[in-house]
């Protein structure tokens, strides 16, 4: 019995040392094999998850209306694209392309499909142009003239804004799944009427037709002119709240969260001629608002 029990241990204590052994040979690396097979792929860190969104797209198109044409910024009643907020060449506003490409590469990689009055029901069809192109980013500024009309009665209705918004991101994505959206808020309509009251040219400008449901009468301060104006505001608050929303949908879209609805347009950001588009100023400011929203 004492025997066989000295026996036992003995063998015990050699498994023992012999497990230990291969234990810390594992430990240190020791001359055991790599590991193989699906036991390497456990041992490897897993890859870093492709980011959605790149800061870097290498190429830009704009679409939209007349903020994106420049339009009033260089002469009066009259497109100066060159000045863009999106793809203008000027180093006055060192615009977003420029920006994100540099001024040489921008020259040959954005394109700005955007015209003076166009509405939201017109971006679907610059959008089927913009896609032609294949750029990695798409640059949107609309809403302002649906809201810019004869009367508030003729303004675009909010549900058709926001069907117009989705036709138009559809036809962006049903060709280009993965091009990036930076979407710019509509700016504060109520600002620019506010600013522009106060200039006897840009009024006698704005007589010629320049967003009547807002501007009409400018110089009237009676229920009926204040309500109207009001009712406009209102109109322009909720085509951004459609923005918002539609571009949250698409992982690949960024909003502006209201950084353009908010921004204080003054003198210097107006144009001289109209003071109700964006001077040079006024566009290098939108060009700064839409890279810090692209690059953050």
């Amino acid at each position: 019995m004492r025997k066989r029990r000295h026996l036992s241990l003995t063998v015990f204590a050699a498994v023992t040392a012999a497990v230990v052994g291969v234990a810390g040979c594992d430990a240190v690396g020791g001359d055991s094999p790599a590991p193989s097979g699906t036991e390497a792929r456990g041992a490897r860190p897993s890859p870093k998850p492709t980011p959605t969104w790149d800061r870097s797209p290498a190429s830009v198109a704009a679409v939209g209306d007349s903020i994106t044409r420049g339009f009033d910024a260089c002469g009066v009643l009259s497109d100066c694209p060159e000045v863009s907020w999106a793809t203008g060449s000027s180093p006055k506003v060192d615009s977003l392309a420029v920006r994100l490409l540099g001024k040489a590469k921008a020259a040959e990689r954005s394109w700005n499909y955007a015209v003076t009055g166009a509405r939201m029901a017109d971006v679907a069809g610059q959008m089927a142009q913009a896609v032609t192109r294949e750029p990695e980013l798409v640059a949107v500024m609309a809403g302002a003239n649906d809201a810019c009309r004869a009367s508030t009665g003729a303004m675009t209705s909010v549900a058709d804004f926001r069907t117009q918004f989705a036709d138009a991101m559809s036809t962006l994505r049903d060709a280009l799944p993965k091009t990036q959206v930076y979407v710019a808020s509509v700016p504060s309509l109520m600002r620019l009427w506010e600013q522009g009251r106060t200039n006897p040219l840009g009024k006698q400008v704005w007589k010629l037709g320049i967003c009547p449901s807002m501007l009409g009468d400018a110089d009237s301060l009676s229920a009926a002119a204040t309500e109207r104006r009001e009712t406009v505001q209102k109109r322009v608050e909720a085509y951004n709240q459609v923005l918002e929303e539609v571009c949250a949908k698409d992982r690949r879209c960024r909003f502006d969260d209201g950084a353009v609805y908010a921004f204080r347009f003054d003198g210097q950001q107006l144009s001289q001629w109209d003071w109700f588009h964006p001077s040079v100023n006024g566009q290098a400011r939108l060009a700064e608002i839409a890279y810090r929203t692209v690059t953050n």
